[in-house]
C-alpha cells in the first residue's frame, strides 16, 4: 500500500489534532450514527491510556470512539477521495456519516477506504473511528480477557510492554485520480559501477506507464517505458550504512499524451546477502550495533512523535549505533523513511510476540496451556500471523534501510508443533520478497539442540540474558555459559549470528562500589562481559542491546513503573552504560 503523498496529481489533508473521544460504555450502542455525546477530547496521534487521570479509561477493555468533522477541499471535484488510517491498535472500524467504510484487524499497519461516493467537495462529513484493544489467542499479538469478582474485564497479554491503544498514528484524507498508480515494487542490484533498479508498477486500470529516475540533486539519470522493467543508473551512488543516499523514482500514468498521475518513491540502490556466516551489504561484511527499541514515551504512549524520532536518532548516532530492530511490531512509516535518509539499518519485525505460553504462564501470570493448541496458538492465529507478514512486507518492501525481515519474537520454538506452524510462514515470507533474508528471534528456553526451526531461517537472532535472568549477579559464570552456547550454535549452523537482546534492569542513579544488580555499574559490567564473548565468536555479526530506553509495561511486582533495561531513561537521559557503549561502538571494527 502506497503512503499518501502530495504530488502534481494528488493532494492530502492531515486529520491530526483533537478529536471527540468516548469509551463504548459511555455512549449509545451505535455511536457512529450521531455526534458523540462526550466532554472528552483526545489527541491524534496518541495512545489514549495515559492522557486522562482516570483508571477507568487507562484500564478500559473494548471499543473506544473517536469522532470529528472533516471538510473535503472544494478543488477535489472529479477526483477519488480516500480516508486512510496509518494504524488503529488493535482493531479499527471507520464510518462516514454513519456508514461503515472500512474494517481492519492488526494494530500497526495501515488501511483505507474510497469514500468518493459518500462525500462532496467543499462539504463537511462526520468521520467516526472505533478502536478495539482486545487481544485473544487468535490475534497477533495474542492475549486473553478475564472477568474479576467485581465483574470488571481485565486484558491479559503475553508480552512485556504496555498494551497502549487508540489512534497512535496519523489519519489522512487524500485525493487521487481514478486511473492511477496503485502499487510499486522496487528491487535494486549492483552491476560493476552501475546501479540496477528493477520495478513493477500496478495501476488501477490498464494504462501506459513510464518511469523516470533522478539523483539527489534532481538530475535525470535514467528512464523506462512500461509497467515492468529495469533502469540502469551509470556510476551509481550506493545507499550505505551511515550514508543514506536516495534517488527518486517517479512512476507516471500517461493517457493521450498527458500525465494523469505521478507518484514519487525514494529508492536506495544497495544489495543485501547472507553468505556463509557473514551478513553482507553491498558485498561488504556488516556488523550490527544498536538496539531493540519501542515506540514509547510518557503521556503519548505509542503515539508517533517527530521530535522523539529525531532525538532518538541523534542519540543513536552519538553512540555510534548503526541499526535497530522494530521490536516488537512495525513502527510508523515516518521512522523507516527517516532511517532511509539517515543510513540507519533496520530489522523489520511483525507484531508476533507472545507466542510462548510456557514462559508467560509463570512470568506474567498467563494461562497454563501448551503454546500450540485449539485454545491457544491455532490455525486462526497462524492465518492472522500470515496476514501480518503480508501487510508488513506490502508496506515496507521498498525501504533500503530494511535489510532483514523478522517474523516473530521469542516464540516457543523448542516443540515439534513449532515446525508445523513456522515452516509455511517462512515459505510465505520468502515468496513475498526474494531480495532480503529472513529471521525469527530465538529465546533462552529453546537453546541450541532444543530449538526446532532455526534451519528455516537465514540469520540466527538470539535473545540471551546470562548474568540477569540466569546467573544473576554472577558474571564469571555467565561468561562461561554464554560462550558455550554461542559456540554450540556456531558449530551447528554455518550462519551469521546476531544478539538481538541482552541487557540488565538498571535504576538510573543507583550506584554501588561493587557491581550489584540494578546499579549502573552492574549494567556496564554486564555489557562488557557480553562484548568479550561476542568478540571471540567468529560467526558473530552484531549486537543490539535491550533496550534503547526504559519503557512502560503492565503493572506487576516484577516491573516497577516499567522495564528498566534502557541505556537511557524513558525521558532519554543517559545512564553510565550509554557512555560505555559509545566508547565501544565509535571505535569498533569487525
Amino acid at each position: 500500500m502506497l503512503k499518501p503523498r502530495s504530488t502534481p496529481t494528488r493532494e492530502l489533508v492531515r486529520l491530526d489534532g483533537l478529536w471527540r473521544f468516548a469509551l463504548d460504555t459511555k455512549v449509545a450502542d451505535t455511536p457512529w450514527t450521531a455526534a458523540l455525546d462526550t466532554p472528552l477530547e483526545a489527541p491524534v496521534p496518541a495512545s489514549y491510556n495515559d492522557l486522562f487521570v482516570d483508571a477507568e479509561i487507562r484500564d478500559h477493555v473494548g471499543w473506544v470512539w473517536y469522532q470529528r468533522q472533516v471538510r473535503v477541499p472544494r478543488g477535489w471535484a472529479g477526483e477519488r477521495v480516500f480516508v486512510r488510517l496509518d494504524a488503529a491498535t488493535h482493531e479499527g472500524r471507520v464510518y462516514v456519516d454513519g456508514e461503515l467504510v472500512a474494517e481492519h484487524v492488526g494494530g500497526y499497519t495501515p488501511f483505507e477506504a474510497d469514500i468518493t461516493d459518500l462525500v462532496q467537495p467543499g462539504q463537511e462529513f462526520r468521520l467516526t473511528v472505533g478502536v478495539n484493544n482486545v487481544l485473544t489467542n487468535t490475534t497477533i499479538p495474542p492475549g486473553f480477557v478475564t472477568v474479576d469478582d467485581l465483574g470488571r474485564k481485565k486484558q491479559k497479554y503475553l508480552h512485556d510492554f504496555y498494551n497502549y491503544a487508540g489512534l497512535a498514528r496519523s489519519v489522512w484524507l487524500y485525493s487521487a485520480p481514478a486511473v492511477r498508480v496503485d502499487d510499486i515494487t522496487v528491487v535494486t542490484d549492483v552491476d560493476g559501477a552501475d546501479g540496477v533498479v528493477s520495478y513493477d508498477i500496478a495501476t488501477t486500470s490498464e494504462a501506459d506507464v513510464r518511469v523516470r529516475i533522478r539523483d539527489a540533486a534532481g538530475n535525470p539519470v535514467g528512464e523506462a517505458e512500461g509497467a515492468r522493467g529495469e533502469v540502469r543508473i551509470p556510476d551509481a551512488t550506493l545507499w550505505q550504512p551511515g550514508a543514506g543516499y536516495l534517488y527518486e523514482l517517479t512512476a507516471e500514468v500517461v493517457s493521450g499524451g498527458e500525465v494523469v498521475d505521478a507518484y514519487p518513491l525514494a529508492v536506495g540502490v544497495r544489495t543485501v546477502e547472507v553468505k556463509g556466516n557473514k551478513f553482507l551489504i553491498n558485498g561488504e561484511p556488516f556488523y550490527f550495533t544498536g538496539f531493540g527499541k519501542h515506540e514509547d514515551t510518557a503521556v503519548r504512549g505509542k503515539g508517533h512523535d517527530d521530535a522523539y524520532l529525531v532525538h532518538d536518532f541523534e542519540l543513536m548516532k552519538w553512540m555510534g549505533a548503526n541499526s535497530f530492530r522494530t521490536s516488537h511490531y512495525p513502527y510508523a512509516e515516518e521512522v523507516l523513511e527517516y532511517a532511509d535518509r539517515q543510513g540507519i539499518v533496520v530489522i523489520d519485525e511483525t507484531a508476533a510476540v507472545g507466542l510462548n505460553y510456557s514462559i508467560v504462564g509463570g512470568f506474567f501470570g498467563g494461562p497454563v496451556l501448551p503454546t500450540f493448541g485449539p485454545d491457544s496458538v491455532n490455525d486462526q492465529t497462524k492465518e492472522a500471523h500470515a496476514q501480518a507478514i503480508r501487510e508488513l512486507i506490502a508496506r515496507d518492501k521498498n525501504h533500503p534501510s530494511v535489510v532483514l525481515w523478522s517474523i516473530a519474537n521469542e516464540p516457543e520454538s523448542g516443540v515439534d508443533e513449532a515446525r508445523d506452524y513456522f515452516e509455511p510462514l517462512a515459505t510465505l515470507t520468502r515468496e513475498l520478497d526474494l531480495s532480503r533474508p529472513i529471521t525469527f528471534v530465538n529465546m533462552m528456553l529453546a537453546p541450541v539442540g532444543v530449538d526446532k526451526i532455526s534451519d528455516l531461517f537465514d540469520v540466527l537472532c538470539l535473545n540471551r540474558y546470562y548474568g540477569w535472568y540466569v546467573d544473576t549477579g554472577d558474571l564469571e559464570s555467565a561468561e562461561i555459559h554464554l560462550e558455550a552456547e554461542l559456540r554450540g550454535w556456531e558449530a551447528m549452523y554455518d550462519k551469521p549470528m546476531l544478539m538481538t537482546e541482552y541487557g540488565a534492569d538498571t535504576v538510573a542513579g543507583q550506584h554501588s562500589a561493587l557491581a550489584q544488580p540494578w546499579t549502573e555499574e552492574y549494567q556496564v559490567a554486564y555489557l562488557d562481559m557480553n562484548h568479550r564473548v561476542f568478540d571471540r565468536i567468529e560467526s558473530f555479526v552484531g549486537e543490539q542491546v535491550w533496550n534503547f530506553a526504559d519503557f512502560q509495561t503492565a503493572v506487576g511486582i516484577i516491573r516497577v513503573d516499567g522495564n528498566k533495561k534502557g541505556v537511557f531513561t524513558r525521558d532519554r537521559k543517559p545512564k553510565a552504560a550509554a557512555h560505555a557503549l559509545r566508547s565501544r561502538w565509535t571505535r569498533l571494527e569487525k
